[in-house]
Order: structure tokens, then sequence, then C-alpha cells
């Protein structure tokens, strides 16, 4: 990000973000916080107050757990359920691994913090747990899968 004043440097980052979305660069889910203080060399608080800047206007919108989208699009549901979505999927089997919390958050675009609490509450409903060796495995599949729960 060019040199500034720190009071418009939000507003250099929320026009770059609209541009991206306005040209195609950005179709979906915006860039994590983290990745877009990297990207533009800011503070958290200039990031959000861009991303603020943008849900004003209409142009973003913020889901809890999920992150930052263009607004109408994407993925609205809690990471949990999406997460969940993995023990759906055709030939997943109890007694599976299940990917590493580093997996999901490239999967998903979520911070650790946001997967981590995605697995203890799969933990606590008997969906995962640790296997016989590291990481962990499939122990129950979810409700909806007919005759393959366990």
């Amino acid at each position: 990000m060019p040199q500034a004043s720190p009071r418009g440097t939000y507003l250099q980052v929320s026009e770059s973000l609209r541009q991206k979305i306005k040209k195609g660069e950005i179709t979906e889910e915006l860039p994590s916080q983290a990745q877009l203080i990297s990207e533009y060399g800011v503070s958290r608080s200039t990031v959000e107050r861009a991303l603020s800047a943008l849900k004003t206007e209409g142009v973003v919108e913020s889901v809890q757990g999920a992150g930052w989208y263009v607004t109408g699009t994407g993925d609205r549901r809690p990471l949990v359920e999406r997460v969940t979505d993995l023990l759906r999927a055709d030939g997943v089997e109890v007694g599976d691994r299940f990917p590493t919390e580093k997996e999901l958050c490239d999967l998903f675009g979520a911070s650790r913090t946001a997967v981590r609490s995605a697995i203890a509450q799969m933990e606590g409903q008997g969906l995962i747990g640790k296997g016989e060796t590291r990481g962990r495995e499939v122990r129950s599949l979810p409700v909806g899968q007919g005759e393959r729960t366990a």
C-alpha cells in the first residue's frame, strides 16, 4: 500500500477491494483479515475499518465464524456445518482419517480458532475423535445418511 496519511489508508484498502470485486478478481469469499493485513501492509484496525466501510455500502457482508463475502454470494452456514458435510461425502466410513486443522483451514479459508471450535463441536457430538495414531478419525456419520448412520 502506498504511503498515505493513516486517516485515509483504510479508504485506499476499501477502494482496492471494491475494484477487485468489480473486476471479478474476488467473486465470493474475501481473503482472511490476516491475509489482507499481510497483502496491504496495514494494521488489523485499518482492515476492519475498510471492511466496515464496504459493509456499510452493501458491497460485502460478514458471517460470524465464516468470514467476509461479496454480498449475495457464498455458503453462509456456520463452519461446523460445512465441516460436517465432509462426513456426508460419498465413501466416508467410520474409522477414516479426519483432515488436520491445517487442512481444514486451507480448505475453508478459516482461522485456526474457528476450525478448532468446529472440531470441538463435532467431537462433542461424537462424530470425530482421537485416532489410534496421531490425528483424528471419523467415529460416526451425521444423521441424514440413512443406513450408513453409526
